[in-house]
């Protein structure tokens, strides 16, 4: 017997799949956010 593990076939990725749709635009919606509350933050604290 041999201590090698079995051979990967390409349908088994080794790699994580990619965010679906809506986890990318909750994302991108909370960074719209932040960088919205930063630049209010700044005009109200001036």
């Amino acid at each position: 017997m041999s201590d090698q593990p079995a051979p990967r076939t390409p349908e088994e990725p080794r790699y994580e799949p990619p965010p679906a749709p809506g986890k990318l635009l909750l994302w991108i919606l909370l960074f719209v956010v932040a960088a919205l509350a930063v630049v209010l933050g700044g005009i109200y604290f001036t």
